[in-house]
């Protein structure tokens, strides 16, 4: 089913971000930008593009539920639906902030999900028309090649995360930390690039307080389909129907089991 689904899904994937997203970026007007909390927005390309993705992949799938990112923060009852036999989950443009600052970077998303979990995961960057894609059990692919994660190769593992987000006590202590054993850089702040950063070897660890599945259920698939790792911080399994929070991320099976133990000394 997912091989013939692939190129009818990135090419709605494509049109959404031809029509909605690339023709705005850097051009966004200011009645076109609303604040949705302390620190994120969202922004008409998000509305238009949910609209086009929903539209798109109910007619591929008419007995998939569709659940999307805009539609779910105006009716949060749509995330029972995260648990349905068949499942669309749309983020119509992940990395909002980046893209209303006008900087990259930023993707859309969509995952098929059964019963809550993942099948299929694409992955969209507009500005260079990458596609990362996985099926479960079938590897993970950007455009037509198949990709094995490897890791960064560097002595210190390349460890992404917010710290300047997190409360500064505990940011300390994460420093102090890391920084003997780690190499630390800034996340992307974009899930869409931050799982493909981790499958291609740019970075080596991440991770991720919010899991929202419209962010993580394509990601997390790619990547552990990649041959990397990505679960709870307690080694189960992501899912897109439970109310878990948090996912450690990594290149590697290894390297993931050995942060999970650096963590055991916060």
């Amino acid at each position: 089913m997912i091989d013939n689904l692939t190129a009818s899904v990135t090419a709605i994937m494509r049109r959404a971000a031809d029509v909605a997203i690339s023709p705005r970026y850097r051009r966004l007007e200011a009645e076109h930008v609303s604040e949705i909390s302390a620190d994120d927005v969202v922004t008409i390309a998000d509305h238009e593009s949910e609209a086009i993705l929903a539209e798109g992949l109910s007619a591929l799938l008419p007995e998939a539920a569709v659940v999307g990112e805009e539609a779910a923060h105006s009716d949060p009852t749509l995330m029972r639906n995260l648990g349905d036999a068949l499942c669309w989950i749309i983020d119509p443009l992940d990395g909002t902030n980046n893209f209303a600052a006008g900087r990259p970077p930023f993707g859309v998303i969509v995952a098929l999900a059964e019963a809550g979990e993942t099948i299929a995961g694409w992955i969209y960057d507009p500005l260079t028309g990458r596609c990362c894609r996985a099926a479960r059990g079938e590897g993970a692919f950007v455009d037509d090649e198949r990709v094995r994660s490897l890791g960064s190769g560097q002595a210190k593992p390349v460890v992404a995360t917010a710290l300047a987000t997190v409360e500064p006590a505990m940011a300390a202590r994460a420093r102090n930390l890391f920084e003997p054993a780690c190499s630390i850089v800034d996340t992307a702040r974009c899930a869409a690039e931050q799982y493909p950063r981790l499958a291609l070897g740019v970075n080596d660890i991440a991770f991720f307080n919010r899991t929202f599945a419209w962010d993580h259920a394509a990601g997390v698939l790619f990547l552990n389909e990649a041959g990397g790792k990505a679960a709870r911080y307690d080694g189960s399994p992501y899912r897109s129907n439970d109310d878990k929070t948090g996912v450690l991320a990594a290149s590697t099976p290894a390297l993931w089991e050995w942060m999970r133990e650096l963590l055991k000394a916060m």
